[in-house]
């Protein structure tokens, strides 16, 4: 129970000073694929941690449900409180109370975040084949155009994957301009970004309150955008992918739910980017921050499983 209360203590330190810092360090974009690392890690780290002393907690009760005033015991001898034994029925209920809490508050919000990830996928799956059914292809342009007289130019990740460019974008975007934005959009499912954002999304759906996870959500789909615009700019040049996204910025109609938009999330902040790109020296020094924090997050959690296993050793 010991590192049961550890773990929790833990993943409430990392929740609490994970956002600020990490909100600071990945704010700018200078190393956005480290970054997306360092939110994943710290997230994964809480939560981990929190599910672990939840079975812990969960088993621990399970097994002192025959003499639950022994699962008091330790919990008292814990907080250096004395106990009394009554071994009453009202104990026993107490004891099974707790247990039980833990178990179905942890299954409720695991199964809420799988139900919301499997309605998010068909929706998405659905989207595609209707695209499918009435977008048309032009050759040579590797993806589907929808007559509408809104500019927009997306991808929704199905079976097989679609890339979508409306009528309206198609006429606006110069060529250089829709190759970048087509390889925005291709760098998207190349690098499997919609099921990654379905989760966190899912997560943050599950646990509103918890500020890491939908802060993290946020900055992660963020910088996700902007991994994609580092490989659309390699490609196709900063000038030509800034340029299509200020056609469709501002005219641009909502996206599908589940669908990656190449001017939906945080287009300004990455048009900075793209015309005053940071040097290689703040590169590197974001670079070593973010490595620091990921590092200390990793090592924290095995650092307090190491210290409860060393001092259960020592003192039993």
């Amino acid at each position: 129970m010991t590192l049961a209360i550890a773990l929790m203590l833990y993943g409430a330190t990392v929740a609490t000073l994970g956002p600020p810092v990490l909100r600071r360090l990945t704010r700018r974009g200078n190393a956005p694929r480290l970054g997306i690392i360092a939110w994943v890690v710290a997230i994964v780290g809480t939560l981990g941690a929190w599910a672990a002393a939840a079975t812990m907690l969960t088993v621990e009760f399970a097994t002192y449900w025959g003499h639950p005033h022994d699962a008091l015991r330790a919990c008292f001898a814990i907080m250096w409180n004395p106990i009394h034994e009554d071994g009453s029925g009202a104990t026993q209920a107490v004891t099974f109370a707790v247990g039980a809490l833990v178990a179905a508050c942890t299954m409720a919000v695991v199964a809420r975040a799988v139900s919301v990830v499997r309605e998010m996928r068909r929706r998405t799956h659905a989207h595609a084949k209707a695209l499918r059914l009435v977008g048309r292809r032009v050759p040579g342009l590797g993806a589907l155009v929808l007559d509408s007289p809104e500019r927009q130019a997306y991808c929704v990740p199905g079976r097989p994957d679609t890339i979508v460019v409306t009528s309206a974008a198609l006429d606006a975007l110069a060529p250089d301009q829709l190759a970048a934005v087509l390889a925005h959009e291709r760098a998207h499912l190349s690098g499997r970004h919609a099921p990654l954002t379905a989760v966190l999304r899912a997560i943050a759906t599950t646990l509103p309150g918890l500020r890491l996870v939908t802060a993290g959500a946020a900055e992660i789909a963020r910088l996700l955008e902007m991994c994609a615009d580092d490989k659309a700019a390699d490609k196709h040049g900063s000038e030509p992918l800034l340029g299509g996204l200020l056609v469709i910025l501002g005219v641009s109609g909502a996206v599908p739910s589940g669908a990656l938009a190449a001017a939906g999330t945080a287009v300004l902040a990455r048009a900075e980017r793209l015309v005053d790109p940071v040097s290689r020296m703040r590169r590197a020094t974001t670079r070593t921050a973010l490595l620091g924090v990921i590092a200390a997050t990793v090592t924290g959690l095995a650092f307090v499983a190491a210290t409860v296993a060393f001092c259960s050793a020592v003192l039993g």
